[in-house]
């Protein structure tokens, strides 16, 4: 849960990995896909946050499947809902691009053509939105994060899971946005803010070591109640994952976006390149 007794967004990532994974052990028509259930790595993650899942007993429930099918890769598509007598309610919409990996030669491979059948069991449409392009990066004066990778964030490989990503990007936001916040006006409202979307590329595995990685975050648009912070793992040339994450402001009374007060908006304006 976060501070508005929301399921926090990285949790709902764990929820997808969880049902991708029971999918493909507990439904596939046979054994043909079960190299397949942990034996990938996840390329892109795109997940659109609709509306806000609070803690209760009662489980929701998340259906997947297979959207495309190529040689070496294959994506899947979620949607996080309940069942009403109204209709559908969903909470979230998903789509993860995923490849095969031997990970005891640290390389992707092609998908046999058993695999391909199998996976052609659970093709349906792709009807989610497409992902909005990422911008050039930049290096900003209060973006710089640093991250220790913890031994529990890591497999068996010693790769950390593509789900403390999302964590780890989290962890940078909030440090960035703390830092732009201390110039907010002590008489200025604060006002929570929701994530609506968030797409992130893994382009190198992240391992566990004793030297920090560093994560830059940087603003790249605002609007009148959202704004969109980019980040980034680098270190030199090395390209480890990126980011793109749009957030909103939220009114807890209405449970919808609001606009956002106009000193936060100078200062996030403040962010961009000029």
């Amino acid at each position: 849960m976060d501070l508005l007794g929301h399921v926090n967004n990285v949790t709902y990532v764990d929820y997808l990995q969880e049902a991708r994974i029971d999918m493909l052990l507990t439904h596939s028509p046979d054994s043909r896909v079960i190299d397949l259930a942990e034996g990938v790595v996840v390329v892109r993650h795109e997940v659109e946050y609709l509306l806000p899942l609070t803690f209760r007993h009662e489980p929701v429930a998340i259906e997947c499947w297979v959207t495309q099918i190529r040689a070496a890769t294959f994506t899947m598509a979620y949607e996080v809902f309940d069942e009403t007598p109204e209709g559908r309610v969903v909470y979230l919409r998903a789509k993860t691009l995923l490849t095969p990996y031997v990970f005891a030669e640290e390389r992707p491979r092609r998908l046999h053509q058993s695999e391909r059948d199998a996976l052609a069991g659970f093709l349906a449409d792709d009807d989610l939105r497409a992902a909005s392009p990422m911008t050039s990066p930049r290096v900003t004066e209060d973006g710089t994060f640093t991250l220790q990778v913890r031994f529990s964030d890591v497999d068996v490989y010693g790769h950390v899971n593509n789900v403390k990503y999302f964590e780890y990007f989290q962890e940078a936001r909030i440090d960035y946005m703390s830092r732009i916040w201390k110039e907010i006006p002590s008489d200025t409202p604060r006002v929570p803010l929701v994530i609506a979307q968030m797409d992130v590329d893994y382009r190198q595995p992240i391992l566990f070591r004793l030297e920090p990685y560093v994560v830059q975050s940087w603003v790249s648009g605002v609007g009148r109640s959202s704004f969109v912070i980019e980040s980034e793992i680098r270190e030199g040339d090395r390209l480890f994952s990126r980011a793109r994450v749009v957030l909103v402001t939220f009114d807890r009374k209405s449970q919808k976006a609001a606009p956002a007060p106009e000193a936060y908006r100078e200062l996030l304006q403040a962010e961009l390149p000029g």
